[in-house]
């Protein structure tokens, strides 16, 4: 059995979907904690090394582990051989923020906002990595959003700026797939009364992968800091630091609990720097299409694209 390691709640957590051939994007310097399926059971796991090993069957809540302590398990199991699950199986609240990049605000021709402005998603947009996301009937605007996507692993309200990270239990990428023909209706204009369809533009079925793991505070000390890109077919189309960040982790953690509890395995999703087909012209997403969002040191979620029959 592996020596317990301390670790904040939920150390290095990995979760997320194999539907796409392996190998995951992970870096194999950290630790990480995987919900994950094998012979048609759930477990929850150490992922280290491209490999998974047991720490307890999946009835126990993953973000209540306080250490990793991983049964007897000889080398683990590839991870090309399980099937992994999204980082956080049921969140209470997907919170999500708008024009949160500086470039993403100019290539839009907008200042951005000097509060968080947030919108939201649901579960039932939820999916992992190697995930379809499906393009509606209803859309021929399919569009990426990489982000950076901080997952609360501790129950607050009212919190303060400078006690947000004691309640943020790691760090994942998300893929804010937006509907942009939904979101901006042919009859919609910036002075419409109503704004933007939030929840038909960003809402649908499976249109928030999360994954390919969660690395834990700890693993990643200045999240300010980190590179983000996002590729369609192997092209890039985003790239960009989160430095570029108008409202920096603390300050969305803060803003968020304000009068609402924030509770462990919410999901609060950054903002998408620039380069989205929106503001671009690049083609929006097709049947067929793979994207690829990376962000240093946490590792590639990948997923395909697939028309709704």
């Amino acid at each position: 059995m592996w020596s317990a390691r301390p670790f904040c709640l939920a150390k290095a957590m990995y979760i997320s979907l194999g539907r796409l051939p392996q190998p995951i994007g992970v870096s194999e310097e950290q630790l990480k904690l995987a919900r994950y399926l094998s012979n048609g059971k759930v477990f929850n796991g150490v992922v280290m090394k491209g490999r998974v090993h047991e720490l307890s069957d999946g009835t126990t809540p993953l973000l209540s582990f306080q250490s990793i302590d991983p049964k007897t398990s000889g080398d683990g199991i590839p991870l090309d051989q399980v099937r992994l699950l999204s980082p956080v199986e049921a969140p209470e609240k997907i919170l999500c923020v708008a024009v949160n990049y500086g470039l993403h605000a100019s290539e839009q021709d907008v200042k951005a906002p000097k509060e968080p402005y947030f919108f939201t998603k649901f579960r039932n947009a939820l999916i992992g990595n190697g995930d379809p996301v499906i393009i509606p009937k209803i859309s021929k605007k399919a569009d990426w959003e990489v982000e950076l996507a901080v997952i609360i692993g501790k129950q607050g309200k009212n919190i303060s700026r400078k006690d947000s990270f004691d309640y943020v239990a790691g760090y994942a990428i998300s893929n804010d797939v937006s509907f942009r023909d939904l979101q901006f209706p042919a009859d919609w204009s910036g002075s419409s009364p109503y704004g933007q369809n939030w929840i038909k533009g960003k809402g649908l079925d499976a249109s928030f992968p999360l994954g390919p793991c969660m690395v834990t505070k700890d693993d990643i000390p200045d999240p300010g800091k980190l590179e983000l890109s996002l590729s369609v077919n192997g092209m890039v189309k985003q790239k960009a630091n989160t430095a570029d960040m108008v409202n920096g982790i603390d300050r969305l953690v803060e803003y968020a609990s304000i009068g609402m509890t924030l509770k462990p395995g919410d999901i609060i999703s950054t903002g998408t720097p620039a380069g989205v087909a929106l503001f671009t012209g690049e083609p929006f997403l097709k049947d067929g299409d793979v994207m690829e969002a990376t962000i240093e040191n946490i590792g590639t979620l990948r997923n395909p694209v697939v028309a709704e029959a």
